[in-house]
């Protein structure tokens, strides 16, 4: 028989058990004798006898006759091994050759199979011009906005049936629950969001003061603020923070417990998911909502009166005086009003999103993110709906 040896470094022979590949010419085809430890620990030593056995291959194929992979000699395989022998065999067979894997114990056929090397081509590029592909864009982006509007619905009805089942079961209403996402959702976030109103109620006053007085109206700006503070800002902000803090929370927690498989733990054990976690939540945010949006507006009316006072030298006395004339009772209730619906909009998309994790961390991610830009967009869109339709019933 012929021998075909790949060729020896110079530094001198190889050491003991290091991977190598030889070949042999017989009746049958070439043997290609693999010995010594196929091991993670020979990692660089096995990539070159693995790059030998290819190497060997490719000329023996090159004269015709089959090529056998003998594995008798291999003292020790595991997966890397065996993934490595198996991307040759197919880089070989790719090549057009006839390749086989012959004389392996059991356990290495096992690994074999297991670790089979597969490639991946990467996908052509979707043909079409420019404009066709981006057309075809705004249609799925139509298509995956009408899935999730119906999802949602559907959603909400199940919230709305467990709502009524737990207000006609006032036991089952969990008030422990209640109280303890009220007090996460309402007073640990009053900090931040009158903080951040205080600063926009001085905004306001103070651009208000600054371009009303080039017309020498600068006590309206008293009425600007009561007005846009009190109909539009307190809520809006407030929802988008509550939106942002806890409709994230909301889903990091639900998507957390759908991860470690702990929402399936609780059907098991004949609880209802939609009661035991939904419906806390969500009549927590119904309760912290407008009580956020109320100290909200008085956060941004004081923040108005002390800019008002500091810079457009409009008195305390004056200022609540012009409120007074400028705001009735409507213009404090149309902000209240929004809030339980735009509480209702957050806690319906903050806990769909949490029930749509999977289970990886990239899943989790994907749907906190969704679910913070999804409930700001809808809490703008409800406001706007809102606003529409004071203006047309003149309130």
């Amino acid at each position: 028989m012929t021998s075909l040896q790949p060729k020896e470094p110079a530094t001198g022979a190889p050491q003991q058990n290091e991977p190598r590949v030889s070949g042999e010419s017989s009746p049958d085809g070439t043997r290609l004798l693999l010995t010594g430890l196929w091991t993670l620990e020979r990692s660089g030593a096995m990539e070159a006898a693995a790059g030998d056995l290819e190497l060997i291959g490719a000329k023996a194929a090159a004269h015709g006759g089959a090529l056998l992979i003998d594995l008798a000699g291999v003292a020790g395989l595991d997966t890397a091994g065996a993934w490595l022998i198996d991307r040759a065999r197919a880089r070989l067979a790719q090549a057009g050759a006839v390749v086989e894997v012959r004389w392996a114990a059991e356990r290495q056929a096992i690994l074999l199979d297991q670790a089979h090397y597969r490639s991946f081509e990467a996908s052509a590029p979707r043909p079409g011009s420019p404009l066709v592909n981006w057309l075809a864009n705004i249609g799925e982006t139509l298509v995956s906005a009408g899935r999730d509007l119906v999802a949602g619905v559907s959603f909400l009805g199940e919230v709305v049936a467990s709502l009524l089942r737990a207000l006609s079961h006032p036991s089952r209403l969990r008030p422990t629950s209640i109280t303890y996402h009220v007090e996460n959702f309402a007073f640990r976030a009053l900090p931040i969001i009158a903080l951040i109103n205080f600063l926009v109620g001085c905004i306001v006053a103070q651009q208000g003061v600054f371009q009303l007085s080039r017309f020498g109206a600068a006590a309206f700006a008293v009425d600007l603020i009561g007005i846009l503070v009190l109909r539009e800002l307190a809520v809006l902000l407030t929802s988008i923070m509550v939106a942002g803090r806890t409709g994230s929370a909301i889903t990091a927690e639900l998507g957390s417990m759908k991860m470690r498989e702990e929402i399936d733990a609780l059907r098991v054990m004949g609880l209802d998911p939609m009661e035991v976690l939904v419906t806390p939540r969500l009549i927590a945010l119904l309760i912290s909502l407008p009580l956020l949006t109320f100290l909200a507006g008085i956060s941004a009316l004081f923040g108005g009166l002390l800019v008002a006072w500091g810079y457009g030298g409009i008195s305390p006395e004056i200022f609540l005086a012009r409120l007074q004339n400028a705001i009735g009772l409507n213009t404090f209730l149309v902000g209240l009003i929004k809030a339980p619906f735009m509480a209702l909009v957050i806690g319906v998309i903050a806990c769909l999103e949490g029930f749509r994790v999977q289970g990886s961390a990239e899943s989790l991610g994907r749907q906190v993110t969704a679910s913070v830009v999804k409930a700001i967009f809808m809490v703008i869109v409800v406001d706007g709906m809102f606003a529409m339709f004071f203006a047309a019933i003149k309130y």
